[in-house]
């Protein structure tokens, strides 16, 4: 009997016709379910159980809303080795890996032991404010420093590896892992890692030069950026939440965390299918 973890958001367009069909997909299998108490209002076979239980209750743990909800699940594991199913309760996004269309078949490939499993690196992030490092902080998508109250520019240093590589005037500067990619990194002109890849792309939010390219770097690198100066409220972000501000002189550490993030995969799922529905990837007319 498989034991199977489910946190959902609720709030997603039939999400309640989703729950009903994973019910009784469920019990057809003979699983037994584990939710949070928000997620359980909808699962009424389910066990409820706290967030810090997860990781060591279930055998695999279904995301059920969208890639938001993915991130949410793999923070709350913490590193530990149960994969996760993403289900996505509306169109495919980039981290999860079935549509709710699909539910059915891809509970039944992960009973028949068909799905693929896949290691996804994770990043650590950690503040050094005087000397003082703070605690460390798990990225599986991007570490964001920017987004401040106001418009003027701000000056950061960039080291990788001890080596200083320049010091650029911008409004933030994004460092994503593979995962990531696709999020922030994309809409400031970052390449597509592959998930697969053990790199980091590094890319500055609106630079004030022509010349500035994106960086692809090896995962084994340590990056620091180190806030020279700033006239306004500078925010660290990791993976779409606001975690510290910073001032002149701190220092962004991040490295590649030595416990990646395992997820799952249907038989049929491609990731470069989804970058072209979700990029209109439609080729030349010729």
């Amino acid at each position: 009997m498989k034991k199977v973890g489910v946190i959902a958001n609720s709030k997603r367009p039939h999400a309640a016709d989703v729950f009903e069909r994973l019910v009784h997909k469920a019990d057809k299998l003979g699983w037994s379910l584990f939710a949070d108490q928000a997620s359980a209002k909808h699962l009424p076979s389910a066990t409820v159980i706290d967030f810090n239980q997860f990781a060591s209750t279930v055998d695999v743990l279904l995301s059920m809303g969208g890639d938001g909800t993915v991130l949410f699940c793999a923070k709350l594991l913490e590193g530990a080795t149960v994969p996760i199913l993403g289900i996505n309760l509306g169109s495919l996004g980039f981290l999860t890996a079935v549509s709710e269309d699909n539910l059915e078949e891809a509970l039944d490939a992960l009973q028949s032991e068909h799905c693929t499993s896949a290691a996804r690196m994770v990043a650590t992030c950690a503040v050094v404010h005087d000397g003082n490092t703070g605690p460390a902080l798990r990225v599986l998508n991007d570490a964001v420093i920017g987004f401040g109250g106001s418009s003027r520019i701000v000056t950061l240093d960039l080291t990788i590896d001890g080596e200083p590589i320049s010091s650029f005037a911008c409004d933030g500067l994004i460092v994503s892992t593979p995962a990531g990619s696709t999020g922030h990194a994309l809409s400031t002109g970052g390449p597509i890692l592959q998930p697969g890849t053990n790199a980091f792309g590094i890319n500055l939010i609106c630079p004030h030069t022509l010349s500035n390219r994106p960086l692809v770097i090896p995962g084994s690198s340590i990056i620091e950026i180190s806030v020279k100066a700033s006239h306004k409220a500078l925010i660290l972000s990791v993976d779409g939440q606001d975690v510290e501000e910073l001032s002149p002189g701190d220092i962004v550490r991040i490295t590649r965390s030595e416990k990646p993030a395992f997820f799952l995969y249907p038989p049929d799922y491609s990731y470069f299918s989804v970058l072209r529905q979700k990029l209109h990837w439609r080729g030349s007319n010729l």
